[in-house]
């Protein structure tokens, strides 16, 4: 369930730095009352909204390779370090390859400490990346498999896909911001007349009620955030065929779902083994496609034979 821990973590971040930065604007708001007033009640909202928005978003981008290496205790590789085994040897020159033909840097290379056959990547941008694979996926698959999956997943880095998650993820805040505030002044209001109370249980009662519902918005807004996870993970499988092969796509995409089978049929197997990534219908609450329709997708693409 690695993926869904790392969409938690990512989400996560982004309402604490959302809620931080809020409590923070409360605070300035409180000693400036004047600073945010020039564009009249709406405008300061959209103004700060924006600003709140964009810091949430970018903020947990900066961040997010020093935050996935220290959720996953991820050793690092070097290019020394990696020929200690053929399978790591294999993702660090695969790495390298990939990198080296695109005219990026090098990305950081890892691996980390999970049954669950799975890698990731992250990074603020193209050439500050990380690539980190699990010793499941090193133990349960093989090497043509495994070069599939580490396609995979620099394809996401030359993508952009990071960015692109970060700028949506930017909009969405803005909104949520927004919509949060305009419904707790509506809720305070209702009940107390807010613009007659000025008083500092009236103003923390407000921003209180607006956390709560930047929290519920911002779970609604992740739908969006789930939607384009799964269009890039389309993208992405095309361009882990192009630096690999479509065969070896369609093989390691088949021995997912043959693992995932296995998984659902023996219920001694540790329960996180039945991977979020590996077994996930489409929904509008799936962060990835299913593997049937990956598969299809990568079959139905001529282009790749």
């Amino acid at each position: 369930m690695q993926f869904l821990k790392r969409t938690f973590l990512f989400l996560l971040t982004n309402i604490a730095v959302i809620a931080l930065l809020s409590v923070v604007m409360m605070v300035i708001n409180m000693f400036f009352p004047g600073l945010l007033s020039m564009y009249g009640w709406m405008g300061q909202l959209l103004v700060y909204a924006f600003v709140i928005g964009f810091w949430g978003a970018f903020i947990s981008l900066f961040i997010s390779r020093w935050s996935a290496k220290q959720a996953y205790n991820i050793v690092l590789l070097d290019a020394k370090t990696a020929l200690a085994e053929p399978k790591l040897e294999l993702v660090w020159n695969t790495v390298s390859r990939i990198a080296l033909s695109e005219g990026i840097d090098m990305p950081e290379v890892g691996y980390y400490q999970s049954d669950e056959p799975n890698a990731f990547a992250t990074g603020a941008s193209k050439n500050k990346s990380l690539v980190a694979v699990s010793t499941g996926l090193l133990n349960q698959m093989e090497k043509n498999e495994i070069e599939w999956v580490v396609g995979h997943e620099m394809a996401h880095i030359l993508n952009g896909d990071m960015v692109t998650l970060t700028l949506i993820q930017w909009v969405m805040n803005t909104f949520v911001v927004f919509l949060s505030h305009i419904a707790s002044r509506f809720v305070v209001s209702f009940f107390s007349k807010w613009e007659e109370d000025s008083s500092a249980i009236g103003s923390l009662s407000y921003w209180i009620i607006s956390i709560v519902f930047q929290i519920v918005f911002g779970f609604l807004a992740s739908f969006v955030v789930m939607w384009f996870s799964r269009v890039r993970e389309y993208r992405a499988d095309l361009g882990g065929a192009k630096y690999t092969s479509k065969s070896h796509m369609i093989a390691g995409l088949k021995k997912l779902k043959k693992i995932s089978e296995k998984v659902q049929q023996t219920p001694s197997v540790d329960p996180k083994m039945n991977a979020f990534m590996i077994n996930e219908p489409d929904s509008f609450f799936s962060t990835h496609p299913s593997l049937d329709n990956r598969m299809k997708a990568l079959e139905e693409n001529y282009q790749l034979a």
